[in-house]
């Protein structure tokens, strides 16, 4: 086998490092704690792609500059700020969709005590 097959056949894909993360609970924790916020930027950008747009175009219906719907676009993490609603309005408008946000209930869960808090 040649040094580069040899290489090649070491170097794991993106989708089997993950898999592997997956399995140590701490990742998994973390992972599972980022999903809300990477489906609001999945649906994001396949409403954009839908629309056909370039970022430069949606900032021009937004009445803004490119780099601000990068960064609206761009992965937000905690000590970053959250858009708007009046920003996802807006954005969801320039795209040509209308916003919709939904709770939905987490599975197996059938009541939340009220002395509980959801905050940290």
């Amino acid at each position: 086998m040649s040094k580069n097959a040899k290489q090649t056949s070491r170097i794991k894909s993106h989708v089997a490092l993950v898999d592997g993360w997956m399995k140590e609970p701490h990742f998994k924790a973390e992972y599972d704690a980022l999903e809300e916020e990477y489906q609001l930027l999945r649906e994001m950008l396949m409403a954009r792609k839908r629309a056909d747009l370039t970022q430069e175009e949606v900032a021009e219906r937004m009445g803004t500059r490119a780099p601000a719907i990068a960064r609206l676009e761009a992965t937000y993490s905690k000590n970053k700020h959250s858009p708007s609603l009046s920003t996802l309005r807006k954005y969801a408008k320039a795209v040509g969709c209308r916003l919709e946000i939904h709770f939905k209930p987490v599975t197996g869960v059938t009541k939340v005590s009220r002395s509980k808090s959801i905050y940290k």
